[in-house]
């Protein structure tokens, strides 16, 4: 596999490199090119001044590089290697015209996959894909570890894992969440991918839900030798025809109709072989809450079955499941003030990922923090979970989407006087731990449904943000 990524760096060497967008991907690619001697023109939309406030231009420019930055960073593309920063399309500018010439167009991602001999695990889906890498990670780490072996983490989280590509060997093990972005043009499957499940995202990005999908399903392409897919959902499960990988099925509500499945049996997660069942782990041993995390378990359990012993994942998995309180910004306990506990879900950038949340809180009286930058993703379904949980008792709307959830919520017929728009969202956290105390309840959760960037460079600036109001209180 090694061969396929060195052959990408000569013909960078020989011809030059292109590298579109500097974000967090992208500088360490640059300095891994560099470094090899490879010339190297950066191109992003900033202006000088704003990107010189992230890196220090002149010490690049010293070391050859070129930029071109601000409008029009995406014409006269040179018909070189043109490494893609994921959120810029494959078809933006004049790279398609660059394509046309000759150029070969890939990503730090591709580059990496093409390069590592080690075994690459890859998780997409719409929903709980770095709860799930996170387990994964953690599990791998512990087995591997037992036979001398590393495991590296990274793609969508954590580090880039280009700059480590030589420490690892073809024992090692490489779990990377992928996004849809990342998946548009790559065309080297992981050994063994798992959809965690593909609702409506990123509409705003994608031409569609037909893009979007075949995004994702481009991790259980050629390469693949198992896919870990989600019974119960619909696009999940007609993915199955679309791999020539093993399926293993994960299920929260019973077994599938047929194959081999990890899946819930009452309150027990089960591995079906060959028709015959083995008890892998209890539900009440999980510290996280909700059917979802359940869900993110068997995902993770099906991606490391027959890579280790089964009386080894057992075990380890177990000590997972008791100690683990999960990853930052995800249903993460912030603080109890007044008697009202505080959640911080800024990741919820998606109707299914706030359902998520309400489910995992069952029984508790919320007040609910929604709202933020618009993916053009249908609302409605955000109102149908607050109606199925029944103990929201007020919902604070706040950022660029107020308006559209507040139409989706009158369409689905959640009252009016259950929701009110707050525009600020230093106010929205206030307001609702105010209306907690008012309306007796015993929860506030940002759970916002949407993305942050109507206010906030990302996710974990907008989590950080609400805890750091919420522990001023």
């Amino acid at each position: 596999m090694r061969e396929k990524g060195e052959k990408i760096l000569k013909r960078a060497a020989d011809g030059g490199a292109v590298v579109l967008g500097f974000g967090i991907s992208n500088v360490p690619l640059v300095d891994f090119l560099t470094a090899r001697g490879t010339r190297v023109e950066v191109r992003d939309g900033m202006s000088r001044e704003k990107l010189a406030e992230r890196i220090n231009i002149e010490e690049y420019e010293r070391r050859g590089v070129r930029f071109v930055l601000g409008d029009g960073y995406l014409d006269n593309i040179p018909d070189s290697v043109i490494f893609r920063t994921p959120g810029i399309r494959p078809d933006a500018g004049g790279i398609p015209d660059a394509v046309s010439r000759g150029a070969l167009l890939t990503s730090e991602m591709e580059l990496f996959y093409a390069l590592t001999p080690a075994y690459k695990i890859a998780v997409t889906g719409s929903d709980g894909k770095t709860t799930t890498t996170t387990l994964i990670h953690k599990l791998v780490s512990e087995l591997a570890g037992k036979k001398g072996s590393k495991a590296a983490l990274g793609g969508n989280i954590g580090a880039p894992l280009l700059p480590r590509v030589y420490e690892l060997g073809g024992e090692d093990y490489a779990v990377t969440e992928l996004s849809s972005f990342q998946l548009m043009t790559m065309k080297d499957a992981p050994e063994t991918a798992v959809i965690t499940n593909i609702t409506p995202n990123h509409l705003n990005w994608h031409t569609g839900m037909d893009e979007y999908t075949d995004a994702k399903l481009n991790a259980i392409g050629p390469g693949c030798r198992r896919a870990v897919l989600n019974y119960g959902n619909e696009k999940t499960r007609l993915a199955a025809k679309r791999t020539d990988a093993d399926v293993m099925w994960f299920s929260s509500a019973g077994a599938p109709d047929a194959g081999d499945a990890v899946y819930l049996d009452g309150g027990d997660i089960v591995l079906r072989r060959g028709g015959e069942l083995t008890h892998l782990l209890s539900r009440g041993d999980i510290k996280l809450p909700g059917l979802h995390n359940v869900e993110n378990y068997m995902a993770a359990l099906g991606a490391v079955i027959d890579l280790f012993p089964l009386e080894d994942i057992i075990p380890a998995v177990l000590d997972l499941a008791r100690s683990f309180g999960g990853v930052e910004h995800r249903l993460e306990y912030v603080r109890t003030k007044d008697g009202v506990d505080f959640y911080n879900g800024s990741i919820d950038s998606t109707p299914t990922r706030t359902a998520a949340a309400l489910s995992a809180l069952p029984e508790r009286r919320i007040v609910l923090i929604a709202g933020g930058y618009d993916k053009h993703i249908p609302m409605e379904p955000l109102g149908e979970a607050v109606l199925a949980h029944g103990g929201v008792v007020r919902i604070i709307l706040t950022g660029a989407t107020s308006k559209l959830i507040a139409d989706a919520f009158a369409a689905v017929g959640v009252p009016d006087g259950m929701y009110e728009s707050v525009p600020g969202f230093d106010d929205a956290v206030v307001t609702a731990f105010e209306d907690a105390k008012r309306l007796g309840a015993d929860t506030v959760l940002l759970s916002p449904a949407c993305a942050s960037f109507d206010a906030f460079r990302n996710f974990e600036e907008r989590g950080n943000r609400y805890k750091s109001i919420v522990n001023s209180l």
